[in-house]
């Protein structure tokens, strides 16, 4: 989207008084990464905030924030963050960690006796590090809750994990890896045993208050809005169709797995706050970026977080996030730099989604 003349020449007044955030002797490889999402994937928005290493940040926008008026796309608005909500849940569970009232290899049954129980499935052979780190072998549910009951019901997390233990377990605890919703339901619950507060009090007290995030929120049950200027969010059933608003929705389908809105800055520093060990002793950060590889995909999964490799040498650690609307992927580095970029419909495919990461990777090894 073209800016106004006006607006141009007070961007570029306010930048003669402010040092410099960013080289400005070539092309702007992240606003061009954008444009791409949005020109050639026919996504409606794409945003960005990048860090770079000396702490300086810039916000990105294309497209548009409302396909039916036309409006701007709100800078660093607000958006669902889908399971990027998982690593908010795994440092409040290590918090508990080294608080001493949660074991990482004690088992499920050690708090919610008897709750974890199916087809091969079975609480008491199952730790708690093996569903922070995705290695339970607890099926998914996500796909098996109607689209309807999905944006406009409330679930309770106890009828969700009624619904994931329809199926049988993919394998026995520890014996593979598979990335599961559920994992982080019975993480959130035992977060509610120990504490006897209700999980997303836990969030807000330990996280979110903590380290100062101002547009990081988990909604109340019931709340299908958000409460900040935002871009709206979109779905299509497949490449082509007509898009459909989903910007309302009720998000308790994700609940400690995915329930959480929050800005690209905010993620930003939520991250950066953390592997800064501001957030989790030592002890509890290093097993936290203790990983199992994902497949061959080069990255590997951690207790709750992620670790990818860069084109440009080294990684990045984050954890990517999808709920009806948006889709998030990003993270930072060791020595300071983040990015997190929003699209505003979930890619249709794969491939979609891989550019949505390589708009991730040029921003972090610009």
């Amino acid at each position: 989207m073209a800016a106004a003349a006006a607006v141009v020449v007070g961007v570029l007044t306010l930048s003669a008084l402010a040092p410099p955030t960013f080289a400005a002797d070539r092309p702007d490889t992240v606003q061009q990464g954008l444009n791409a999402l949005v020109h050639d994937d026919g996504l409606p928005a794409a945003l960005a905030s990048v860090k770079d290493r000396e702490g300086r940040t810039r916000d990105y926008t294309a497209g548009v924030g409302d396909v039916r008026t036309g409006s701007k796309v709100p800078v660093d608005g607000q958006v669902r963050i889908g399971s990027s909500t998982k690593t908010f849940t795994a440092v409040v569970v290590l918090q508990l960690v080294g608080e001493g009232k949660i074991d990482l290899d004690a088992t499920i049954d050690t708090y919610l006796p008897n709750l974890v129980r199916g087809d091969g499935i079975d609480g008491s052979r199952i730790t708690v590090r093996q569903l922070l780190q995705h290695t339970s072998g607890l099926p998914d549910y996500e796909d098996l809750v109607a689209d309807d009951i999905r944006r406009h019901h409330y679930l309770d997390p106890r009828d969700i994990l009624d619904v994931a233990f329809q199926r049988k377990a993919v394998f026995p605890p520890g014996k593979g890896w598979s990335y599961s919703n559920t994992n982080y339901v019975v993480a959130g619950l035992i977060v509610q045993k120990v504490t006897r507060r209700p999980f997303a009090e836990e969030v807000d007290r330990r996280v979110i208050q903590r380290i100062g995030l101002r547009h990081t929120y988990f909604p109340a049950p019931g709340d299908m809005t958000i409460r900040e200027r935002h871009p709206h969010g979109y779905a299509r059933d497949a490449a082509g169709a007509p898009l459909r608003d989903v910007t309302e929705l009720d998000p308790s389908v994700g609940w400690a797995a995915g329930q959480m809105i929050s800005t690209n800055s905010d993620v930003n520093r939520f991250l950066t706050e953390l592997l800064a060990g501001r957030l989790l002793p030592p002890a509890q950060l290093a097993q936290m970026r203790t990983t199992v590889p994902i497949e061959d995909t080069g990255a590997g999964y951690g207790l709750g977080i992620m670790s990818r490799p860069l084109s440009c040498g080294g990684v990045y650690w984050g954890h990517g996030g999808d709920i009806d609307g948006y889709e998030t992927r990003g993270g930072v580095t060791d020595d300071g730099r983040a990015a997190t970029v929003t699209v505003t419909s979930i890619p249709v495919d794969g491939a979609g989604t891989r550019r949505v990461e390589k708009v991730v990777d040029t921003a972090l090894c610009r």
